[in-house]
C-alpha cells in the first residue's frame, strides 16, 4: 500500500482556516490534528500553550465570546514549503462590555500578525503566533481584564 501526501499550498492553509470559521468539526478535522499544540503569545488571559483540538478550540470560542463574535483574521499573505506554512493577517476585533466612546483603551483590537504552522499528512500539529511592536502591548491589553472605567485590572 502507497502513502500519500497531501500537497501544502496556500489554498490549503486558507482552507484550513475556512474550516475553522465555517464551524462543522468534519471540516476541522481535515485540516487541523486532533494531537496539535497551539501557542498564544502574550502575557494576557488567553496566553499559553493549548493541547489537542479540543483545547484549541475551547481557546477559539474564548476569542469568539470576550469578542462577541467580531474576531476576524484579514489575509495578507500566505507561504509555504514541504512543513511548514507562514501566514500575515490582519487581526480585528472589539471587546465586548464596553463601549466605544473612544476613552477606553484597546476596546478595538487591529494588529498585524504572523502564524507559523507546522503540517503533518496534510494537517496542522503546531501553531504559534507572532506579533510585533507596539501590537503586543494592544493585544495584552485587549484580552486582559478591564474595570468598568476602562483601566486594566490587576490580576
Amino acid at each position: 500500500m502507497t502513502q500519500t501526501t497531501t500537497q501544502l499550498s496556500p489554498d490549503r492553509v486558507r482552507s484550513a482556516y475556512g474550516a475553522l470559521a465555517s464551524g462543522n468539526m468534519e471540516q476541522i478535522r481535515e485540516y487541523w490534528a486532533e494531537d496539535m499544540v497551539w501557542l498564544v503569545p502574550g502575557h494576557n488571559p488567553l496566553s499559553g500553550t493549548y493541547n489537542g483540538l479540543d483545547g484549541f478550540l475551547g481557546f477559539m470560542g474564548n476569542v469568539g465570546a470576550l469578542s462577541g463574535s467580531s474576531f476576524n483574521m484579514e489575509s495578507i499573505a500566505v507561504m509555504t514549503s514541504d512543513e511548514y506554512s507562514a501566514d500575515v493577517t490582519r487581526n480585528i476585533g472589539y471587546r465586548t462590555g464596553y463601549e466605544d466612546d473612544g476613552d477606553r483603551p484597546y476596546t478595538k483590537l487591529d494588529i498585524d500578525v504572523v502564524h507559523v504552522l507546522r503540517w503533518r499528512d496534510g494537517k496542522v500539529v503546531e501553531g504559534r503566533g507572532a506579533i510585533f511592536g507596539d501590537g503586543t502591548t494592544q493585544y495584552d491589553q485587549f484580552w486582559g481584564p478591564l474595570a468598568p472605567d476602562g483601566k486594566r485590572k490587576s490580576e
